[in-house]
């Protein structure tokens, strides 16, 4: 159902990434004329060359890690010789195409976008925009900048994403050193992988391409994998990376990274060095708002060049909004759609719900997975919250065993007394899936007895979710006597 307004109201979006794509949709879905930019492709790097590339890549390697375990499950592959006798095969990786196959994938996921966009009734330009004041939207579509488009607004969301962060010290060169964008176009396995950074690109790839078949070593600054997260689900998957072979360097900095004769050096800043056939840099990103007028404008920036956002994603300029890697709320997918069409829903005058941190679902996509929402034990620790905290080892689950599962948990976290739950981890497979119920808990202030009550299948997984819950089982006296 559309809203009316005197006059049709029109919103300007630089940048198709999933904030763009989705202001863009809301936004022709209010009635709106709109016009989203964008240099790449619908769906920009999270689809092109991020989220969706990445992530087919971890299934494939959960494909070669499903197969090589399945002789524990009583399932073997061979092959017979000449005289009939049994072959174990061993598991080869063609990264080749692997590659093709995902930025196959990220295209057509691309264009699928696109023609929705289309079907709606958005105005698609290609090219470089830049905002000229807070009135326009100056785009550059012809080569080196020769030709320009003018588009007048009433409103606009910049949504432009992040880019890899680049050492001085370890430039990439696409061949040797790389960034996570650049991977793709290696024709074969690398035979030893050095990655710098233990935060979530960099833990990804490294456990993919372990379990791809390929030595990995993985440099970390900190003293466990995955600083900030669950410290629990931290050590549930430095196991899981030290039994699968990966050598861990806690507590190393890489401060030099060459280019070889045959392959990389890496040189840490306490004079060890590493040598390896390629190098991943994961050190983070920037935003990608430098030289498209946000200063001019008005917007407030902050030091590292994030747009400064609200909870409605408005900016400092009243009608421009900002949605994504480029702003200071969270860098993650889920995220910028959510901020996209908040920022439209606000400018448009329709329902609005603020976005909170404390009821955002996040997911690290290893193997195991590990999905993390709302407050956490490090809050129950550090006296920000009072909260009773229950974890529930997956060993105990019936389904775990009968599917070979050995590593993960489930964590739940309830307000003291009340028994709200206000937060939840899972380390295990498809945690990505399995942490919806705690979220709807989380987000409808559910009491881990209501979360209890509601049945699960036996077996399966999610039984362990209510296990958890009714382990933490509170009674309202008061309520009970009255």
């Amino acid at each position: 159902m559309s809203l009316s307004f005197e006059r049709t109201q029109s919103v300007a979006i630089i940048g198709g990434g999933p904030g763009g794509y989705e202001a863009a949709l809301a936004a022709a879905q209010l009635g709106a004329e709109v016009t989203l930019v964008e240099r790449a492709g619908v769906g920009g790097s999270a689809v092109i060359t991020d989220v969706v590339p990445s992530k087919t890549l971890i299934a494939t390697a959960d494909a070669a890690i499903a197969i090589a375990g399945a002789g524990d499950l009583g399932v073997q592959l061979f092959a017979k010789t000449a005289e009939g006798k049994p072959l174990k095969p061993e598991i080869a990786i063609n990264l080749t195409a692997v590659n093709k196959r995902l930025l196959a994938l990220a295209r057509q996921q691309s264009d699928d976008m696109r023609a929705t966009l289309v079907e709606a009734g958005v105005r698609i330009i290609s090219g470089h925009g830049r905002l000229e004041g807070d009135t326009a939207v100056i785009v550059s579509t012809g080569p080196g900048g020769t030709d320009f488009d003018r588009v007048e607004a009433d409103t606009f969301v910049v949504s432009v994403g992040a880019s890899p962060r680049e050492l001085p010290t370890a430039k990439p060169d696409g061949e040797r050193i790389l960034t996570w964008t650049q991977l793709y176009d290696m024709k074969s396995l690398p035979s030893h992988l050095i990655v710098v950074g233990s935060g979530v690109t960099g833990a990804e790839f490294a456990g993919a391409y372990m379990n791809l078949g390929a030595q990995v070593t993985l440099i970390s600054s900190r003293e466990q994998v995955l600083p900030g997260e669950d410290a629990d689900a931290a050590a549930v998957l430095e196991r899981v990376f030290k039994r699968g072979g990966m050598k861990l360097l806690s507590k190393a900095r890489a401060d030099k990274v060459e280019r070889t004769e045959d392959g990389v050096l890496v040189t840490l800043s306490d004079g060890r060095t590493i040598e390896g056939s390629h190098c991943l840099m994961a050190v983070g990103s920037i935003p990608n708002t430098a030289g498209i007028g946000l200063e001019e404008a008005g917007i407030q920036l902050t030091e590292s060049g994030h747009i400064q956002v609200n909870r409605v994603a408005r900016t400092s300029v009243p009608n421009i909004y900002a949605a994504g890697d480029c702003t200071t709320f969270m860098p993650l997918a889920s995220v910028a759609a959510m901020q996209g069409r908040t920022a439209v829903f606000h400018a448009l005058g329709d329902v609005v719900i603020p976005l909170e941190r404390r009821r955002i679902t996040s997911n690290i996509f290893t193997a195991p997975e590990i999905a993390t929402i709302g407050w956490q034990e490090k809050d129950v620790e550090e006296g920000l919250i009072n909260a009773v905290v229950h974890k529930l080892p997956l060993t105990s689950n019936p389904r775990a065993k009968m599917m070979g599962f050995k590593d993960g948990f489930v964590k739940l976290l309830a307000r003291q007394g009340s028994g709200t739950v206000i937060g939840g981890v899972i380390v295990g497979p498809r945690a990505s899936e399995l942490i919806y119920p705690i979220a709807i808990a989380v987000e409808r202030r559910l009491t881990v007895d209501q979360l209890s009550r509601v049945f699960a299948v036996y077996p399966s997984l999610t039984g362990s979710i209510t296990d958890a819950a009714r382990a933490m089982h509170i009674v309202d006296r008061a309520n009970e006597d009255g």
